[in-house]
């Protein structure tokens, strides 16, 4: 029992920080927007898609966590060289079935978000690197960067793991940005790391590879743009990739935290894949579960589950981040929760990862 379970856990981190399970065909749809370019602050979103609960904690880590990058619960999927490392930076995270992270925030603004990318290819094996499987890939980076700039420099000793379970591979690309407008896309072809590395890298979805979607976005003039201006209208990753996109740059100055988180899940609740939405072959599902929106500025994190009516927040500056504090917990799946919600936070009985 527990082993099926880790299996689907393994699965589920490090697609999208998804579990795919046998039945299913290997296709998720999420899409990340970064605000970097308005005088109030630095805000991201981010859409998760799967036909079914990824079961989503949202999870406060203090610094001074320890964490063996080969170890995924009873299981090793890293034997040789695992990285082994002890957080130097607290973190405000959404994980997946307790293993994994799929989005957060870090205490000096840095933040990460891992997608589903057909085309990863991690490589074979080199071992003269530390190894990372797929699914705390990002969590590694949130305990030790402050700045993409430092992110990709450490990436540059790691190597993310892939694994397979059941014959199905996981893949994963992933997006990074930092306080200072800063951003990176990371992904891995043939075996070697791609980076995107810019402020202009602001959307990311899923399949294609990042520069064929930048190839396919040139093609659209939105140039005195009109609600007449056409725009591609379904739920494939190359259709939310523009829309996206010329959303985005059509965003007004906010004036407040309020309008700029608004604008930023506008733009992500207009990506986001409707419930009964068909995936890439008949009869497969992938809608909305939840969407997120990062204040990288003031280091706050919102959060709406897609079945509840309300958006929520954490104040990251109200816990204790400290070595040694308590790692904190809450399900966000409680329709009695609304607003700021720093308060409601539990102290975890089990560390997660």
């Amino acid at each position: 029992m527990k082993t099926n379970i880790y299996q689907r856990i393994l699965l589920y981190t490090t697609l999208c920080a998804s579990i795919i399970m046998a039945p299913m065909q290997s296709a998720l749809a999420c899409t990340r927007i970064l605000w970097n370019d308005n005088k109030l602050a630095v805000v991201v979103g981010r859409t998760m898609d799967w036909p079914e609960s990824t079961q989503p904690v949202l999870t406060v880590f203090p610094k001074g966590m320890q964490r063996d990058g080969g170890q995924l619960g009873p299981q090793t999927v890293v034997a040789e060289n695992p990285a082994r490392w002890t957080s130097r930076y607290g973190s405000m995270v959404t994980t997946v079935y307790g293993v994994g992270t799929a989005d957060g925030l870090n205490e000096k603004g840095f933040a990460m978000h891992m997608l589903y990318l057909t085309a990863t290819d991690f490589g074979p094996r080199d071992e003269s690197k530390q190894g990372v499987h797929a699914g705390l890939w990002g969590q590694y980076f949130l305990d030790n960067a402050a700045t993409v700039a430092e992110a990709l420099e450490l990436m540059k000793g790691i190597q993310p793991v892939m694994v397979s379970v059941d014959g199905m591979k996981a893949t994963v690309h992933l997006a990074i940005e930092d306080a200072t407008g800063d951003s990176a896309i990371i992904e891995y072809i043939g075996g070697k790391p791609v980076v995107h590395h810019g402020r202009q890298y602001r959307v990311m979805t899923n399949d294609p590879a990042y520069d064929e979607q930048l190839a396919n976005l040139a093609r659209y003039d939105f140039t005195n743009a009109t609600r007449q201006t056409p725009l591609p209208g379904n739920v494939d990753p190359r259709d939310r990739f523009v829309r996206s996109s010329y959303y985005l740059q059509m965003l007004p100055e906010p004036k407040t935290e309020r309008e700029a988180i608004a604008g930023i899940l506008a733009i992500a609740r207009n990506a986001s894949v409707p419930f009964g939405a068909p995936n890439n072959a008949p009869g497969t599902l992938y809608n909305t579960e939840y969407r997120t929106a990062i204040d990288l500025t003031n280091r706050r994190y919102f959060f709406e589950l897609t079945t509840t009516p309300n958006v929520i927040w954490i104040d990251l500056s109200k816990f204790n981040l400290k070595a040694g504090a308590s790692v904190m917990i809450l399900n966000p799946d409680n329709i009695q929760l609304a607003r700021d919600v720093s308060a409601k936070f539990q102290i975890a009985e089990k560390t997660p990862f």
